[in-house]
């Protein structure tokens, strides 16, 4: 006879959310969210940290279980606005550290074609976390116990995260925190939230991450220069037109509010594509401070002083060439699949042109008539291309001898035979000449 044991709320939820029924999981993720803000209002509430490990496997599988891009991108959503039910910090944060170690361990058994749903859910999860800094005005003692929280999760040597995990989080970034507060942060600000990726760059011994932390975040950061500046141009003369604006239309107030309702659309349009600022000196510094520390592994630090060198160069308004703007431009939005099929091409071009000094006609025909051709003419020797001179077409059956000598490899007799009487006419030689003498 079966005992009737109760199981735990977060058991029961964590089986709900795993189940085969989209129903019951969408009926078990709102249950969820209502048990969280219940529990965590109490004074002595609260998640131990194992009690939401088992939440986020029963997230997990939940997300495990959902099919079609549109839903996935709903409960995606739907589960990292879970960071708001919890009442304070330390919940938050706790929440957020339990997911990460769920990604760490999980992360060996997603499939290929499941992958795309979890990059997914870690952008969300990481929005979301910064939304909640967002939330409190970005103060500063939360936003560094965040950035240890994940530098200690994801990016730190003792961590347990697989590459593919670090790779998206550095990829991921400096997206997620410009979509949030781009607008709000000052390059001060922006400053604080790459240092420790600063630290990690010239301290680990992976090159993997090193790779990854520069392409992601520094390289980036180099790269969105010119928009960035040319974001602030345009504010600038957002705000030299609104006052001119203002002053002409002081009379009309209808006109007035028209117009800025339709900036006001405008500007929510550009906020997608808004980009962070950064004190290109102050960022290079510190970069160079941390490289040149004794302990640096020399490969980090010539990696990070070329990084260095881009930067002094922004600072002082150089930029690598006039067009960079396209460039990036086309570099981000081309895709890495069609960079390498172009430089596939590129390669392959280059062959055809060291090879023949010419690139091959297609309408010569296939590679077997190619060998075929090729075989036939060294079969038959005496057939000729047509345009040859007569002594190269068959008409010196000497020269043809010659060459059927030349391909015989020859005895050990033939070669003896060969050295006696070479060296005859030598002696007789030296005879006459001493007899003259």
């Amino acid at each position: 006879m079966v005992s009737g044991v109760q199981l735990p709320p977060e058991i029961q939820l964590a089986q709900r959310l795993a189940g085969n029924e989209k129903v019951t999981r969408d009926r078990a993720v709102r249950k969820l969210r209502k048990y969280i803000t219940a529990r965590t209002q109490r004074d002595a509430g609260g998640f131990t940290h194992d009690e939401l490990l088992k939440v986020w496997k029963g997230l997990f599988y939940c997300m495990w279980m959902q099919d079609k891009p549109l839903l996935q991108e709903e409960l995606g959503r739907t589960i990292a606005q879970l960071i708001h039910a919890f009442q304070t910090t330390e919940a938050q944060h706790l929440f957020i550290q339990t997911f990460w170690q769920t990604m760490n361990r999980e992360w060996i058994g997603i499939d290929r074609l499941r992958l795309d749903k979890y990059y997914l859910l870690m952008r969300m999860v990481l929005n979301e976390s910064l939304r909640a800094l967002q939330m409190r005005d970005w103060e500063e003692s939360h936003s560094a116990q965040l950035l240890k929280l994940l530098m200690t999760e994801i990016l730190h040597p003792d961590s347990e995260a697989p590459h593919g995990v670090k790779n998206h989080f550095t990829e991921i970034f400096l997206e997620e925190l410009a979509k949030v507060g781009a607008k709000q942060l000052t390059a001060d600000q922006n400053l604080k939230f790459i240092d420790p990726f600063c630290k990690i760059a010239a301290r680990t011994k992976n090159s993997r991450d090193l790779h990854s932390i520069t392409r992601g975040i520094f390289e980036t950061i180099v790269e969105q220069a010119p928009f960035a500046i040319e974001e602030l141009m345009n504010e600038l003369d957002e705000q030299e037109g609104e006052e001119e604006e203002e002053a002409e239309l002081s009379d009309d107030s209808g006109l007035l509010e028209e117009e800025g309702s339709l900036q006001k659309l405008e500007e929510d349009e550009d906020s997608a594509g808004s980009v962070l600022q950064f004190d290109y000196e102050a960022v290079a510094n510190r970069l160079f401070e941390m490289a040149s520390h004794q302990k640096t592994p020399s490969l980090n630090r010539k990696r990070l002083y070329k990084v260095v060198r881009k930067l002094q160069a922004l600072s002082a308004g150089i930029f690598p060439e006039d067009d960079v703007p396209e460039k990036v431009y086309a570099y981000r939005h081309e895709g890495r699949l069609e960079r390498q099929r172009k430089k596939r091409l590129l390669k392959s071009q280059v062959k055809k042109k060291g090879k023949g000094g010419q690139e091959e006609s297609p309408a010569l025909g296939s590679r077997t008539e190619g060998r075929k051709k090729r075989r036939g003419r060294r079969s038959n020797p005496d057939v000729q291309p047509e345009g040859a001179p007569a002594r190269e077409q068959g008409n010196c059956p000497g020269r043809q001898r010659a060459r059927s000598r030349r391909r015989r490899k020859p005895s050990a007799k033939t070669t003896e035979a060969a050295r006696a009487v070479s060296l005859e006419p030598k002696k007789k030689k030296r005879r006459v000449h001493e007899s003259q003498e």
